[in-house]
């Protein structure tokens, strides 16, 4: 059997999936390297950052620490765009596959009400539909839902790193 024919079995909602899936891939690779980007350029980011808090001509401590902070979370607000789209699509397919499985039931079920149980054959179709979309559900949300924790973790250290830098920064400034 080929994958043609898994397709032609699960209907429509095979195609959302498959398109779901290409989107969300594509999303995940394309944030994939601008994160891997923005990490190889962290300490550069971070000066950056604080050129543009004002950060040698400020005097108030408390007031440099917010316009860095500011600069950093408008920084991770473009990383994390996009991201939602991933965690929909991981929480979406499984139900598209659930309501696959439905409307694959409901066929094998229309079938045997219209010709009886004498030709399991005929009832096939729709089983087969409720279980090949059951899993293409699940073939798209399981990666979906790893990539999205993997990204948002490495956002999340970048976060961390950056912050650490802050509290850095305004100590040795409190030193002088």
């Amino acid at each position: 059997m080929t994958l043609y024919d898994y397709f032609e079995q699960g209907g429509v909602i095979m195609y959302i999936l498959l398109i779901m899936s290409i989107f969300g891939m594509t999303i995940m690779v394309w944030k994939a390297l601008a994160i891997a980007a923005t990490a190889r350029r962290k300490t550069e980011l971070f000066a950056l950052f604080y050129a543009r808090s004002g950060g040698e001509e400020m005097g108030d401590t408390v007031l440099l620490e917010r316009c860095l902070n500011e600069e950093i979370r408008e920084h991770l607000l473009r990383l994390e765009a996009g991201l939602n789209i991933v965690r929909v699509i991981a929480s979406v397919s499984p139900l598209l596959g659930l309501l696959g499985t439905v409307i694959g039931i409901l066929l094998a079920f229309d079938v045997i009400s219209e010709s009886g149980m004498n030709d399991p054959a005929l009832f096939a179709d729709g089983i087969s539909m409720a279980l090949v979309t059951t899993v293409g559900g699940l073939i798209v949300s399981i990666p979906h839902y790893v990539g999205y924790s993997c990204l948002t973790t490495a956002i999340d250290r970048l976060e961390a790193a950056w912050n650490r830098g802050t509290v850095q920064l305004l100590k040795e400034r409190a030193g002088q």
